[in-house]
Formats: structure tokens, C-alpha cells, sequence
């Protein structure tokens, strides 16, 4: 952050203690994304966004006002200061809101980046996804391709009247490809993306091309494939599946507003156990493969926390505002998308632990069952306040005498998250953590980006149908 962006986030803070505020957070963002788009051999758009701000957070007498300006000048910083103090005041005789303290930290984090994707012609990116999807498009069986490119440079400065002083920089880079192909009736979809921490080297490294061929060599197949028969399975489910199920399916369920607000099937229940043993389930601020938050944005360090040990619920994920309520301190969780928003209680890094087996060894003794693959799965549902999911799972496998064998597709996966994970009879060795430049988690209207994952798990019971 600048030196400017420093002075006006103290002009906040001193303003608001001085007007009579008990507690201040100022926040300053600048964020920018860049994407490219090829659909069909046509480039269907070349967008680029930023989004510039301050925002500023009172306590007083129990009430919380937060007002963000993207009137990055003394003015426009002391009307949000007054507007901020004047909803607090409004509100305090409604409610009374407690935060968890914590202690001064000044720090600063920076992702490293080699060559800054903002340096690179504009022409090079667009010619680079322009030649992959016309490349695409001449296969026989494919119908259609979208092809993109993105990346996202985001800084943040967190001040508050505790002495916090943290800033961070992290940029991300990736590419993405779907494919679509159709075999007589049969249209498929099959997606494939990969996400970098760090600059445009990691395009430069990589051979797309074979990327690609890839995504619509495994969309050909699929659309010759057959739908699994629906019924309940031993499944080995992969890095990218398990990511999914216990992000979606438990992760929701254990951030603390939902507790609090009696949404989460896991209300009551710290202490009890929820999985098995097998089972230990973390959110890590900063873990290889996913987002780093070193800090969250209310600038408390985000270590790792441990959500489930061994099968036993241990912490609910919180945020200071949150964690005051739970009677608990903060995990860290406190986040926002971008500067228009006040801060929610949102997961980072959220994975499950791995343990000492292979992936074959998760084969093994596995007469008939279903290799559940997650790459490409295209969303589902879930209710946290009962732990119920469904989720439409990528191209997958049948299990035939330990090996997976015919490749099925239209996957459905569906079941209840606690019932699932007490089912878990083996947990591989092969930690695997991912995230995501062209999408994230929504909660409350807002999309941050979070990493997910784990190792190669398996279930004992896993209903699945097909589409």
C-alpha cells in the first residue's frame, strides 16, 4: 500500500476515537482482475476490473457502523467516519455487540512474482487463448469449447485502535478450458483449470495445448460413456471430491455466525464426535496449492485451526464479533470479497488432514464400488443446518476387483455429511490443496477466494445416482 493509503486509514482511526468510538478497524483495498474469454474460435471478452476503497468500523456502546468510500481523499474519509458513527449510535439501543481482543501486530505480506501479468502485451495473452480453442474446436466430437485466462492482483491494509497494522499482496494466475461433446443424443461437458500463486511464469511453463487435449480427449470418451446404476457404493474419492464434500457439506456448517443463528447441524456438538477417527479436518491461513490469508480482515494472524482431531468436533471457525458471542476467541475467519462489504465469518484453507497409506492401498479388497473423481463437478446443494448434500460430481470410475475400470459419467453423490465421514474406513497419504482465479465460496451475496481439499479417502457407504 501506499504511504497515502497509510495516512488516510490513520486519519480514520483517529477521527473515530476522537468523535468517541470504543472500537475502529479501517480496512483500504485495492484489487484488480483481468480476463480473457475465447468461445467457439470468437473472443467473447477482454474484461478488466478494479475496485479501490476505504472502509471504516466503529464500536460504540454496543452498536457497529460500517460505511466504505471509494473517495480515497480527506474528505470523503471523514463523511465515512461521521456516517459510520451515526449508524452505530442508531443501533446501539437495539443491540449490544462484544469483539475479542487481541494483541498489536504490525506485518506485511507479498506473494512472489517473477513476471507481473499486468507487464504482458495484451496481445500475447489473447493470442495464447485464441490458438488453444480454435485448436480445440477442429477435433471431431467436440461441438463446443470456452477457453480463458485470468488473473487477480488484490491488496490489503488492516489498522485497528488495538495496534493492529498488517498488509498483504497476493496475485494469482490461471487458465481454464471446458469442453463440450456430443455422441449421437449425448452432449457432455467435462472443465478443467489450474490456478497459480504468483505471477504469469506459470503460463509461460506450461504446454496448454496438451492441457487442453486432455479436457476434450476425456469429453469424447464421457459422451460414449454410460450412467452409473444408482445405489449405495464403497467409493475412493479423490483430492479434489473430498475437497468439495467437506468444504461445501461440513466447512459451512462449522463457521460460527451459522452456530450462533441455529443453522449448522453442528450446534452443540464441540466435543462429540462427528467422523471417524480417521478424520482430523483443519482451516490454514496459508498451506501450499491454496489462498494464502496470512491475516484475516480484521487483521488477526490466521494460523490453522483445528476443526475436527480425530473425529471429535474441537472449534468452530469465528471472527472477533462472532467469536464474542460464542464465547470463544477468534480462529481468523473474519472476511470480506472486497472493500463494499462488512466482514462475515468465511472459511480460508480448508482441508482434511492426510495419513500413511497409499492410494492403491484404497483399492485394495474393493470387489465393486465407484473411483469418485471431483474435476469438473458442476455444483449441487446443501443445507448445513441438517448436513445434507447432493452434488453433481465430474467424469468417475466404476471399481471392478480392486482397479478402477469403465469410466461413467453424470455422476450424482448424495447423503448426509456426518453420516458419510463416520463411514470413512481409510485415508490416504497424498495432501493435496487447491484454489480457484475464476471463481470462489459464496455466502451472504459475497465470493471470496478459499482453498479446499485433502487426500484420497474411503467411504464405506456413498449413495450415488446418475443423471
Amino acid at each position: 500500500m501506499t504511504t497515502t493509503y497509510e495516512e488516510l486509514a490513520s486519519l480514520a482511526l483517529e477521527e473515530a476515537l476522537k468523535r468517541g468510538a470504543d472500537h475502529v478497524l479501517v480496512r483500504v483495498q485495492e484489487k484488480w482482475y483481468e480476463s480473457i474469454t475465447y468461445d467457439c474460435g470468437v473472443l467473447k471478452s477482454y474484461s478488466v476490473g478494479r475496485v479501490t476503497g476505504l472502509g471504516v468500523k466503529v464500536l460504540v456502546s454496543g452498536g457497529v457502523g460500517y460505511v466504505y468510500t471509494t473517495s480515497l481523499n480527506r474528505e470523503g474519509v471523514l463523511r465515512s467516519v461521521e456516517k459510520a458513527l451515526s449508524i452505530a449510535r442508531s443501533l446501539n439501543t437495539y443491540t449490544k455487540v462484544g469483539y475479542v481482543s487481541i494483541k498489536p501486530v504490525k506485518d506485511s505480506f507479498k506473494v512472489s512474482v517473477r513476471v507481473d501479468p499486468y507487464d504482458v502485451d495484451p496481445e500475447v495473452k489473447v493470442g495464447l487463448v485464441k490458438e488453444v480453442n480454435t485448436s480445440s474446436m477442429r477435433k471431431d466430437g467436440i461441438k463446443s469449447v470456452i477457453t480463458r485466462l485470468a488473473y487477480e492482483v488484490d491488496k490489503r491494509y488492516v489498522t485497528s485502535s488495538d495496534g493492529v497494522s498488517v498488509e498483504s499482496e497476493v496475485t494469482l494466475v490461471g487458465f481454464s478450458h471446458t469442453a463440450v461433446a456430443k455422441y449421437g443424443m449425448v452432449s457432455e461437458r467435462v472443465s478443467n483449470s489450474k490456478t497459480f500463486v504468483g505471477g504469469y511464469e506459470f503460463i509461460v511453463s506450461h504446454d496448454w495445448l496438451t492441457f487442453t487435449d486432455e479436457v476434450d480427449t476425456l469429453a469424447i470418451k464421457v459422451s460414449q460413456a454410460k450412467t452409473p446404476t444408482p445405489g449405495t457404493y464403497v467409493a475412493v474419492l479423490d483430492n479434489e471430491a473430498v475437497g468439495l464434500l467437506v468444504h461445501e457439506a461440513f466447512g459451512h456448517a462449522s463457521e460460527g455466525d451459522l452456530v450462533i443463528t441455529g443453522s449448522s447441524v453442528l450446534r452443540g456438538l464441540v466435543g462429540g464426535r462427528v467422523a471417524s477417527e480417521l478424520i482430523s479436518i483443519v482451516d490454514e491461513g496459508v498451506v501450499d496449492g491454496g489462498y494464502p490469508v496470512p491475516y484475516d480482515d480484521e487483521g488477526v494472524s490466521k494460523g490453522r485451526t483445528v476443526v475436527v482431531n480425530e473425529g471429535v468436533l474441537n472449534e468452530f471457525l469465528s471472527s472477533r464479533y462472532v467469536g464474542s458471542r460464542l464465547g470463544r476467541g477468534s480462529t481468523g475467519n473474519a472476511r470480506v470479497q472486497d472493500i463494499t462489504y462488512d466482514s462475515i465469518v468465511r472459511q480460508t484453507n480448508y482441508y482434511v488432514m492426510p495419513r500413511d497409506l497409499s492410494v492403491d492401498e484404497l483399492f485394495e479388497g474393493v470387489s465393486y464400488g465407484i473411483y469418485v473423481v471431483g474435476r469438473g463437478a458442476s455444483g449441487g446443494e446443501v443445507d448445513p443446518s441438517i448436513g445434507t448434500y447432493t452434488f453433481s460430481i465430474g467424469p468417475s470410475y466404476i471399481i471392478k476387483n480392486s482397479e478402477p475400470t469403465e469410466l461413467v459419467r453424470g455422476v450424482v453423490v448424495s447423503g448426509n455429511i456426518l453420516e458419510t465421514l463416520m463411514s470413512v474406513d481409510a485415508v490416504a497419504k497424498d495432501l493435496k490443496v487447491i484454489t480457484n482465479v475464476f471463481g470462489g465460496c459464496g455466502k451472504d451475496g459475497q465470493t471470496v477466494r478459499v482453498g479446499f481439499g485433502g487426500p484420497h479417502i474411503r467411504v464405506r457407504k456413498l449413495v450415488v445416482g446418475g443423471l
